[in-house]
């Protein structure tokens, strides 16, 4: 008996998981990827006939196809199952382009879960091959390929080699470097806050703030106007008692948030686990494409993972009702299930937001089974799959005004009344406190005044989950692109991970500022986003693929022509506004291999090179290189070199000496014993840490830049900066925060 057709995938692990559902029945291969593209070395895409690709088959892809090929030509039908997105479209239309000659029919496997109700019921159902949706593909495609294969030579010529700019990875370099813009820019102001503990009759105490004085707000700016206020309180407390003067008690409830979709995804596994994005798209793939479990084989534990909906089918719905009757009970089970709303309106929602597959397998009956990560990221996408189907988390909200003569202090709590989602699903910490049984008139007595000082903060750096955030909110790529966005940005050496924030390298602040000069509108946020709309009108059949293309062609004709004859080039030199300080000419910017120098206008006949850094406005000044300390091997003096790992020390006596040690924080190392001192590194995917100097033989290791300063809680030896929205110095015995 013969085979009933072909099922064609891009994916080697889709194969066993497929063929143990199809059996025999079909033939299961795989295409593993793309099997065409444009050209590597030209710009295959001829911009005189409608921007047409001039697609070919890829290197080493001949001897896939032609098994496709010999497999297709046993069966009466055949099946291309790619991934459900427009880049699963592009692999079937390439492979039913070669399969066009046998003349046999050819449908569209949708596989949104790899289960075998999934399978069997794309199989009933197979759709027909999208042309709208290849269009639309065809259409990045061109665009990306437009821009890199006119900008990045560009790049190449004015800066150096290897260099690459693109149309969404420019624009997310752009919102890097104008961040830290802002962080460069940014002066803290002062201001103190006024906190006093009350005491009840009880014996039991709390915490306010105060907050106005007859009404009007108050801020002090200074250390003398908080000594101020407190003398006037002082006064005051002599004349007059606290007490509690209103309270306003309400219930507010916290909706449950919606099941994932990539993005949210992504951004919630940094946050908890610190994967970055490529990370959680591996295992994700990993568990959609199929896990192998003991006597089942592979099964797949996920609903596909690129999507931008947050719909799920009724059955789903059910079946969660049903898991949170049986975990939590039915006060857990809402009336009816929640509605999440999709983002934007040209979300998918043909897809299912990212759900389990299998009810019946539990994050507890997988473990030991699944490799611990994939563990981790399975045991989140089902709690929130859980949670979004659960009631509202509910508080009781208290607000109490306490009265002190003509001041206001204001004290706020929150009590639990039901957990709903909370129970399956835990949230960032709420840093409000339960408040004890308050009465209004009851009468109070004043136990503490507490004046904290504070500044302002700078807005934090991005990090690749807040980066993918804005990146979706600005319509900014899709969900198939994040992980690839922030991944090339940082292979290309254009931003750097501390401490967990994305912050631009030199190298990538002087590409963002040729760019951003020579390209203003093409990576602008909202002509990105506006390109990306327009991907979306042709995968509608509302817009016309070629005319897109030739306006933006004509727009980028016409920058790239003035940036040839108006940008800078740092192969030339570009003037900083330093003299030499060994014959006195300007200095010169310049890239080399190692990254951005200065260098004498003059070379070769002053050979004066060094390093620089920026101050607190951007301007650049000379790094000092010398008196870094004494070589320990020959007694030279040691110098501030940079490589293309980063900087380190040298002996200044290479290559008659070649000692060469990382550089130092400052910082003992705190291991007792030891001895050495905690240095800089860098990792081989470029992500700075900070480690013994005795490694191997000490392990000590820190992600956060320690800083060599006493703990003024209790005395560690030192502190570590803290990025993100609770930065500043933060001690790492203790736990207290200290502002920056």
């Amino acid at each position: 008996m013969g085979k009933q057709g072909l099922i064609v995938v891009e994916s080697p692990t889709k194969v066993r998981t497929i063929k143990k559902v199809v059996g025999k029945d079909y033939e299961v291969c795989a295409s593993v990827g793309h099997v065409k593209d444009l050209p590597k070395n030209r710009l295959g895409v001829d911009v005189e006939d409608g921007f047409e690709p001039e697609y070919e088959t890829l290197r080493g892809k001949k001897k896939v196809l032609s098994e496709i090929k010999r497999l297709a030509r046993a069966v009466d039908q055949i099946y291309l199952a790619p991934d459900p997105d427009r880049e699963g479209e592009a692999i079937a239309w390439h492979i039913a382009e070669e399969l066009r000659p046998l003349k046999k029919p050819v449908k569209r496997l949708l596989l949104y879960e790899l289960t075998p109700r999934g399978i069997r019921e794309a199989l009933k159902k197979p759709a027909e091959l999208d042309p709208l949706k290849y269009e639309a593909q065809k259409a990045r495609r061109v665009l990306d390929r437009l821009v890199g294969y006119h900008l990045s030579p560009l790049l190449w010529e004015k800066v150096k080699r290897g260099l690459s700019a693109g149309r969404v990875q420019s624009v997310a370099l752009r919102l890097i470097c104008e961040r830290e813009a802002e962080i460069r820019a940014f002066r803290p102001e002062e201001y103190w806050t006024i906190e006093a503990e009350f005491l009840l009759p009880s014996g039991e105490s709390f915490r306010a703030t105060l907050q106005a004085k007859e009404g009007k707000r108050l801020r002090p700016q200074s250390e003398a106007e908080a000594r101020a206020l407190l003398e006037d309180l002082r006064r005051v407390l002599k004349e007059r008692a606290p007490r509690v003067s209103k309270i306003l008690r309400r219930e507010v409830q916290r909706k449950p948030p919606a099941p994932f979709i990539t993005s949210t995804l992504q951004q919630e596994a940094f946050r908890r686990f610190r994967f970055p994005a490529k990370k959680t798209m591996y295992l994700a793939q990993r568990l959609y494409e199929g896990i192998e479990l003991p006597g089942e084989g592979p099964v797949g534990l996920i609903t596909y993972m690129r999507t931008d909906s947050v719909r799920l089918a009724p059955e789903a719905q059910k079946a969660a009702r049903e898991l949170i009757s049986q975990f939590f009970g039915p006060d857990f089970v809402p009336e009816r299930p929640p509605q999440h709303r999709t983002r934007g309106p040209s979300a998918q929602e043909a897809h299912e937001a990212i759900r389990p597959t299998r009810f019946d397998l539990s994050p507890e009956a997988l473990s030991g089974v699944l490799p611990p990560e994939e563990h981790r990221l399975y045991t989140l996408i089902w709690r929130r799959f859980l949670a979004s189907q659960m009631v509202p988390a509910r508080f009781e909200a208290t607000n109490a005004e306490i009265a002190l003569g003509p001041y206001t202090f204001v004290a706020r709590g929150r009590r639990l009344l039901h957990p709903g989602f909370l129970a399956a699903y835990e949230v960032e910490e709420d840093q409000t406190r339960e408040l004890p049984p308050l009465k209004e008139k009851g009468p109070l007595r004043l136990a503490e005044i507490l004046p904290e000082q504070h500044f302002t903060r700078p807005p934090a750096r991005y990090t690749e989950a807040t980066l993918i955030r804005t990146l979706e909110e600005k319509g900014i790529g899709r969900p198939s692109t994040y992980a690839q966005i922030v991944s090339t940005i940082r292979e290309r050496g254009y931003v750097e991970s501390v401490s967990g924030s994305l912050r631009p390298t030199e190298l990538g602040l002087l590409v963002n500022e040729l760019l951003v000069t020579s390209f203003e509108d093409l990576i602008h946020p909202e002509f990105t986003a506006r390109m990306e709309n327009f991907l979306d009108e042709i995968s509608a059949g509302r817009a016309d693929r070629r005319k897109v293309l030739a306006e933006f062609y004509e727009e980028l004709i016409r920058a790239l022509k003035k940036a040839e004859a108006e940008m800078a080039s740092f192969k030339a030199g570009v003037p900083v506004g330093l003299r030499c300080p060994e014959c006195g000419e300007d200095l010169l910017l310049r890239v080399g291999k190692a990254g951005p120098f200065l260098a004498c206008v003059r070379w070769p006949d002053c050979r004066f090179t060094a390093d620089y850094e920026r101050d607190e406005e951007g301007n650049f000044r000379i790094k000092e290189r010398e008196n870094q300390g004494v070589c320990p091997e020959c007694g030279g003096a040691l110098v501030l070199r940079r490589g293309r790992f980063g900087e380190f020390l040298a002996c200044a006596n290479y290559p008659d000496c070649r000692y060469t040690r990382p550089v130092g924080t400052g910082v003992a190392c705190p291991r007792e014993g030891c001895g050495g001192e905690i240095v800089k590194r860098r990792s081989r995917r470029g992500k700075t840490y900070y480690a013994c100097s005795r490694a191997p033989e000490c392990d000590f290791v820190l992600w956060e830049e320690p800083l060599p300063e006493k703990c003024p809680a209790c005395g560690a030896p030192f502190l570590v900066i803290k990025q993100g929205r609770q930065g500043g110095k933060y001690c790492p015995q203790c736990k207290e925060r200290f502002p920056a």
